[in-house]
C-alpha cells in the first residue's frame, strides 16, 4: 500500500456518445472518437489507511459528506477497486481510503470533469493498491464510474468501441498525441453546475424521434473523423465535428423532457466561431452536455481565437489546452 498522486486529463468528444445499452455496466450505444486535453487536468490523491472508519472524499479543498451522490459514487467505484484487490488476495484490500482532488477547470459545467476525475481516481486506486492492471482494464473499470472516462485513460486521439459485454466496451489510442498539433479554446460562458447531469439525461435519449437516424448514420461519421485524422485535414475534421455537435444537440432538444443546455453565451461563441471563419480564421466548435464550448483551431490561430472569445461580453474567461497524454503519476501529493 502507498499513497499515489495520479493527474489525468479531461477529453472532448469528436464524435458523441448518447444513450446506454446497459445502465449499471455503462455500455454506450455506439462508439465515440476523442481528444485528450493537456491543460485541462485533474489532479487525485488516494491513501488506503487501517485507521479510517469509512471512506474521506476532498475536492477542490472541500470534504463531501458520505450521504451526498458525489461521495457515494468515489466509494462505489473504490469498492470496485478493493474487490479486485482481495479477488487477487492483496494485503489490505479492506481498508478504507482518503482521496484528494482538484482540478484545474470548472467542473459540472459540461467540460468533462468527471471524466479525468474517474480516471485520475482509477489510476491512483489501482496503484495505490497494488493493482497491476492493463490499460484496457483500466479502461473498463473507469467506463464504469464514468462513460467518458474510459476514454481519460488513453492519451492523444481516443477511441471508445462501444461493444456489447462489459470486456468489450474499451477505450484505445488510435494515433499519438505527436501525430497532430491541435489546440482547443474553451469559452467558459457560466462557472455554475449544470441543472441536468449527463447521467439523468443518456435516460431519455431514444424518445427524440431522431435518434434512430442518428445512430444509422454514426459509425459512417467515426470512419470519416479517423480518416481526417489520419490525414490531418484540419477543414473536413472541423466541418463533421461542428454538425456533429449541433446534431447531437437536436437530440437532447428534442428528447422527452427536453435538454435546453445552451446558455445566451454560448450562442454568442458559435456566432463567433462562424464569424472568424468568414475571416479566414479557421476554427470550429463542439459542446458537450452543458453551455461551455470548445474551439478547435490550429497552432497559428490559437492567439486570435483566443483573444476573440475573451473579449465578447458574455465569456467569462477562456482556457486553452493541447493534445494530451494518458494519466502520470506524479510526486508532489495533495495531503
Amino acid at each position: 500500500m502507498k499513497k499515489t498522486t495520479i493527474q489525468a486529463s479531461s477529453d472532448i468528444a469528436l464524435i458523441k456518445y448518447w444513450g446506454k445499452k446497459d445502465e449499471v455496466l455503462r455500455l454506450p450505444e455506439n462508439g465515440s472518437i476523442s481528444i485528450i486535453l493537456s491543460g485541462l487536468d485533474t489532479v487525485t490523491t488516494v491513501e488506503f489507511r487501517e485507521d479510517l472508519i469509512q471512506d474521506q472524499v476532498f475536492i477542490q479543498g472541500e470534504e463531501i459528506e458520505n450521504v451526498s451522490i458525489e461521495a457515494q459514487r468515489v466509494s462505489k467505484h473504490l469498492d470496485r477497486m478493493r474487490d479486485l484487490a482481495k479477488e487477487r488476495k492483496i494485503t489490505g484490500a479492506n481498508w478504507f481510503a482518503k482521496v484528494v482532488s482538484k482540478n484545474t477547470f470548472p467542473r459540472g459545467t459540461g467540460l468533462s470533469s468527471s471524466g479525468s476525475g474517474m480516471a485520475a481516481l482509477t489510476y491512483a486506486a489501482a496503484r495505490a493498491l497494488g493493482l497491476d492492471v492493463s490499460e484496457k482494464e483500466l479502461s473498463i473499470l473507469s467506463r464504469q464510474a464514468s462513460g467518458t472516462a474510459c476514454r481519460c485513460v488513453c492519451g492523444g486521439f481516443v477511441e471508445w468501441l462501444d461493444g456489447d459485454t462489459s470486456d468489450t466496451s474499451y477505450s484505445h489510442t488510435i494515433f499519438s498525441k505527436e501525430h497532430w498539433d491541435i489546440r482547443d479554446v474553451v469559452a467558459v460562458v457560466d462557472e455554475g453546475r449544470k441543472k441536468i447531469s449527463s447521467t439523468e439525461g443518456h435516460t431519455t435519449a431514444q424518445t427524440s424521434p431522431f435518434f434512430k437516424v442518428r445512430q444509422d448514420r454514426i459509425k459512417q461519421k467515426i470512419e470519416l473523423v479517423k480518416q481526417a485524422i489520419a490525414e490531418k485535414n484540419f477543414t473536413e475534421l472541423g466541418k463533421i465535428v461542428e454538425a456533429e455537435a449541433l446534431e447531437f444537440h437536436s437530440i437532447l432538444l428534442t428528447s422527452e423532457v427536453p435538454l435546453i443546455l445552451w446558455y445566451p453565451g454560448t450562442v454568442q461563441v458559435m456566432h463567433e466561431v462562424q464569424k472568424m471563419r468568414e475571416e479566414g480564421i479557421e476554427c470550429y466548435f463542439t459542446i458537450n452536455t452543458g453551455f461551455n464550448l470548445h474551439i478547435l483551431t490550429l497552432p497559428e490561430f490559437e492567439a486570435e481565437v483566443n483573444q476573440r472569445l475573451f473579449a465578447l461580453p458574455l465569456v467569462v474567461k477562456t482556457l486553452t489546452a493541447t493534445i494530451g497524454d494518458k494519466p502520470k503519476e506524479i510526486s508532489e501529493h495533495l495531503f
